[in-house]
């Protein structure tokens, strides 16, 4: 059952979970080809390599785009800020402006899992796009707010659209790949967390000069173009996203009938469960239970705080660097450029390597260095270099600590329920970050820094305790001291232990 062992074309020895086959529906997660074992089935490592590229060009691109739109949405709030809207809005009182950023996060922790088993249920071809426009809306919409009170009933909204996409796609993606390719595909996806804030920038500086337009009782201009365009280009790629989105695996309009029944059958040779299950409460236990899944939450709450807070706050720390609106804005680019490049360099390295500790470690260590510099120094210039440190540093982190979380969770419906609530504990991280960089800290912000300095350093410590615990499981198991979890099971109960099963090996 060691998926490290598994062989293409091997024989099925193990049965596998006992639910009876039925025909898929469409938009479920199940395999139209694979939802039982197809133990006749073999297949070459090159038709396996055609088929897993087949499904990055039509799936992963298009996740990307989401995954862009959605955090786009979300940030677009702090280029807005210094466009005008804390001005008109009277966000720059007090904390005005962080309890609009903390309103959205407290939302958006609270439906990640709910929605992530919807997600099981219904199935991502439709339910993603849905949530895709529905963002898309709210983010139209608040181009016509006129009051503090309004944004905030506006940001609840956002939250409930956008609680359940990361989670959701990060779920999507592990029903059509095997472990050791997920990570460069959700490197890949996540890195638009980048490229949004590289994109947002320079969109906000186009969109906000737009000349003033709308009727006379509500013009549109400056910072409210930001959110009307934004959310307009989110609501169409949200609607045309189906077509190009397949539903899963042994269902895929891109693949021919052999092509479908490799790419459903090698995920249920690997994983030995049926992708037909429900979420039940022992898988809600399995996850919530395991010890590594809070270390991965535990790290991706800390790395949070920091992509968060620099996503919102990074034009206005530029602009209290003493540059004007527009200099902010564009010079916020090049950070998340460069953090978007490495995230994807680092993902592959991983996958290739199948390790994630240590890659989460060492990079984690250049965060902490530009933090440092960007505590005690006071020249703008090097104050500068270390967002870059920064960025590159902490911005891999996201993908690499859920990845890890769902490598080493066994079975479909345990990775739906891991990937939700790792990212709903991570979550935290968001509410958090929305209060370290306040208006009375500027323009050094030395609390905020500090915060992120000390949260940084708790990464890498979090990385080596994951790394030394997943080894030590592993060879616990290797010599034979968790064999007494199998005494008294039937084979399918067995099957049920899922990582907690003694062939189970974790990736450190």
């Amino acid at each position: 059952m060691d998926p490290e062992k598994e062989v293409i074309g091997q024989q099925v020895q193990q049965s596998r979970l006992g639910a009876p086959h039925s025909p898929p529906k469409d938009g479920d997660l199940s395999d139209a080809a694979g939802s039982a074992p197809d133990e006749e089935l073999e297949w070459t490592e090159a038709e396996e390599t055609a088929v897993r590229r087949k499904i990055d060009w039509h799936l992963v691109p298009v996740v990307t785009l989401l995954y862009m739109l959605c955090f786009l949405d979300r940030i677009n709030i702090g280029n807005a800020r210094i466009q005008g809207l804390g001005d008109d809005l009277d966000l720059n009182t007090g904390v005005r402006f962080n309890w609009a950023l903390s309103v959205f996060y407290i939302v958006y922790l609270l439906v990640e899992v709910p929605s992530n088993v919807i997600l099981k249920r219904v199935g991502g071809k439709y339910y993603l796009p849905f949530l895709v426009c529905g963002f898309g809306l709210v983010s139209l919409c608040t181009a016509f707010v006129t009051s503090f009170e309004v944004l905030m009933v506006a940001r609840v909204f956002l939250g409930i659209f956008e609680g359940g996409a990361m989670p959701g796609m990060a779920f999507f993606l592990s029903c059509f790949y095997k472990r050791n390719e997920l990570l460069f595909r959700m490197g890949i996806y996540v890195s638009a967390a980048s490229i949004a804030g590289a994109f947002g920038g320079l969109l906000a500086t186009g969109l906000s000069r737009i000349p003033e337009w709308g009727v006379a009782s509500m013009r549109i201009d400056r910072w409210r173009n930001i959110f009307f365009f934004e959310g307009l280009i989110t609501i169409i790629v949200g609607v045309v996203a189906p077509v190009w989105m397949p539903t899963t695996p042994g269902g895929a309009h891109f693949l021919g009938e052999r092509e479908r029944r490799i790419a459903a059958e090698r995920l249920i040779r690997e994983s030995k469960a049926n992708p037909n299950t429900a979420v039940t409460w022992r898988d809600l236990r399995q996850a919530v239970l395991c010890i590594h899944n809070y270390t991965c939450a535990l790290g991706f709450f800390l790395i949070n705080i920091t992509v968060q807070g620099l996503s919102v706050f990074m034009p206005t720390i530029l602009k209290d660097l003493g540059w004007t609106d527009t200099k902010a804005q564009l010079m916020s680019v090049p950070p998340y450029v460069a953090a978007c490049l490495v995230a994807i360099a680092i993902a592959y390295g991983s996958d290739k390597t199948q390790q994630r500790g240590i890659w989460l470690a060492a990079f984690s260590c250049l965060a902490v260095v530009g933090f440092a510099i960007l505590r005690w120094v006071e020249t703008p210039n090097i104050r500068y270099m270390a967002l870059y440190f920064v960025t590159v540093g902490a911005f891999p982190g996201g993908p690499g600590f859920l990845s890890w979380a769902m490598n080493n969770s066994a079975g479909p419906a345990v990775r739906a329920v891991t990937s939700g609530y790792v990212v709903t504990l991570g979550t935290i991280g968001g509410i958090v970050a929305t209060w370290t960089y306040v208006q009375a800290d500027s323009p050094r912000y030395f609390t905020g820094h500090s915060i992120n300095l000390g949260g940084q350093v708790a990464v890498v410590c979090l990385s080596i305790f994951g790394i030394l615990y997943c080894a030590h499981e592993n060879r616990l198991r290797a010599a034979g001291k968790r064999d007494h979890r199998l005494e008294g099971l039937t084979e399918q109960e067995q099957e049920l232990l899922g990582n907690r099963h003694p062939s189970f090996r974790y990736w450190t």
